[in-house]
């Protein structure tokens, strides 16, 4: 997978995608909206059973407690944890659709280096093409085209000089 100025090139498509409200860069810290440059691998694939059938034998639903880690002076930083979890986090159970599906990389993870930035996923976008908190955000029809088609340790290039897809 390649992520170009026009979208995600992957298997002679090119799949429309938002990133992080910061760009691209290669340098990405926590807080800062910034997709993260470089050569990333999928690490895992997380889903709502309660909104829909599993989309690929190798993920894994997400449960009522599941969150993930984003406090910078956490042990827990940048690590799925769960509930009750005092240090600061994101639910992954959100309301709305935009973890319904998610891809997890291997940016800062599972090693990470606090404030380089956390939970960089490839997720549902908000609206079209609508800038994330540094994922790579998709319709949510090619995210699905997308997992069916991937596994664990696909490659994902994100050169330094994208700009928003």
């Amino acid at each position: 997978m390649l992520l170009t100025p026009k979208g995600l090139r992957f298997m002679n498509r090119l799949i429309p995608c938002a990133v992080g409200r910061g760009g691209v860069r290669s340098l990405k810290r926590e807080g800062d909206g910034a997709t993260p440059a470089g050569r990333h691998h999928i690490a895992g694939l997380l889903y709502r059973p309660d909104r829909m059938p599993r989309p690929a034998p190798w993920a894994q639903p997400i449960g009522l407690r599941d969150l993930w880690c984003d406090d910078v002076a956490s042990v827990a930083y940048n690590q799925p944890v769960r509930a009750p979890f005092a240090p600061s986090h994101e639910h992954l159970r959100r309301p709305d659709p935009l973890y319904d599906v998610v891809l997890l990389t291997d940016y800062n993870w599972p090693e990470a280096e606090p404030g380089r930035g956390s939970a960089i996923f490839l997720h549902v976008w908000r609206k079209p093409r609508h800038p994330t908190e540094g994922c790579i955000a998709f319709a949510r029809k090619d995210l699905l085209w997308l997992v069916r088609r991937i596994g664990p340790g696909a490659r994902l290039i994100v050169p330094p000089l994208s700009l928003f897809c």
